[in-house]
C-alpha cells in the first residue's frame, strides 16, 4: 500500500470558468491557473503522484509549457492514472477536502465523484468530497480563493 497527500489552492479570478472535480460550477469568478485551474484535480493529482514517488504535477505538466495553456485537468489527471498503472498500483479509495467560503458545492458533489471515477477509472464508492468553510479566516475564509487536500491509498495491482 502507498499513501499520498496533495494540496493546491488557485485564487479567485474574473472571466474564468470555475472548474472544480471536472464539472462546471455556476459562479461569477473562476479560478486563476495556465490550465483549466481545477484546484480539485490538481490535488488529487499531486496525491497520486506522490504515492508513487513520482514527483508532482509542476514535474510532470508544467506552467511554463504552452501545451498546458488551457489544459482539461480530468485529461491530464487521466494521464497520472496511466502513471500509476505503470508502477504497478490501483486507486483504493481518494478523500477530498475542499475550503472555500463560496460557492456553496454540495449540489456538485456527486458530479464530481462520478467525474473522478470515470477519468481513474474506478467504482465512484471510493471517492470522497467533502466542502467545508474556513469561518472566514484566511485568504479562503475571506472568499479570495479555494484550497484543496487530497488524500490517497494506493494498493498493488493484483
Amino acid at each position: 500500500m502507498r499513501i499520498g497527500h496533495g494540496y493546491d489552492v488557485h485564487r479567485f479570478a474574473e472571466d474564468r470558468k470555475l472548474i472544480l472535480g471536472g464539472v462546471e460550477i455556476n459562479y461569477e469568478l473562476g479560478l486563476l491557473g495556465h490550465s483549466d485551474a481545477d484546484v480539485l484535480t490538481h490535488a488529487v493529482m499531486d496525491a497520486i503522484l506522490g504515492a508513487c514517488a513520482l514527483g508532482d504535477i509542476g514535474l510532470h505538466f508544467p506552467d511554463t509549457d504552452p501545451a498546458y495553456k488551457g489544459a482539461s485537468s480530468i485529461e491530464l489527471l487521466r494521464r497520472v492514472r496511466r502513471l500509476m498503472e505503470e508502477q504497478g498500483y490501483m486507486l483504493s479509495n481518494l478523500d477530498v477536502t475542499v475550503l472555500c467560503e463560496r460557492p456553496k458545492l454540495r449540489s456538485y458533489i456527486d458530479s464530481m465523484r462520478a467525474c473522478l471515477s470515470e477519468a481513474l477509472e474506478t467504482d465512484m464508492g471510493r471517492i470522497s468530497i467533502k466542502a467545508t468553510t474556513e469561518e472566514g479566516l484566511g485568504f479562503t475564509g475571506e472568499g479570495l480563493g479555494i484550497a484543496v487536500h487530497a488524500v490517497c491509498l494506493l494498493d498493488e495491482r493484483r
